[in-house]
């Protein structure tokens, strides 16, 4: 079964824990069944590559690598603060709002 997550791609997230603790960016991919999510320049990690047709050269590589769910918050857009997450109904659309400043998301 899979858990409903608060997080989605295209959000500006603040690491709260682990080695990356502090750094912001943008949520580039979900992974709903893992719980984890790929935060732009954040949990760097180094992979060795053989040379191929696609990278002649080779050598090591830079790549973000996934962040538990559990380990980001959400940056509120008005006060820049990490900030929690209500749904509510405007119209006939259920839009997501920041508890903070009650900003729609």
């Amino acid at each position: 079964m899979m858990t409903k997550l608060k997080i989605k791609s295209g959000d500006v997230v603040r690491v709260i824990a682990g080695d990356h603790k502090g750094t912001e960016g943008k949520v580039l991919r979900v992974d709903r069944e893992k719980n984890k999510a790929i935060v732009e320049g954040t949990n760097m990690v180094s992979k060795h590559t053989k040379p191929s047709a696609k990278n002649p050269q080779g050598g090591i590589v830079k790549k973000e690598a996934p962040i538990h769910i559990s380990n980001l918050s959400l940056i509120d857009p008005k006060s820049k603060e990490a900030t929690k997450t209500g749904t509510r109904i405007e119209g006939d659309k259920k839009v997501r709002f920041s508890k903070k400043s009650n900003q729609v998301l």
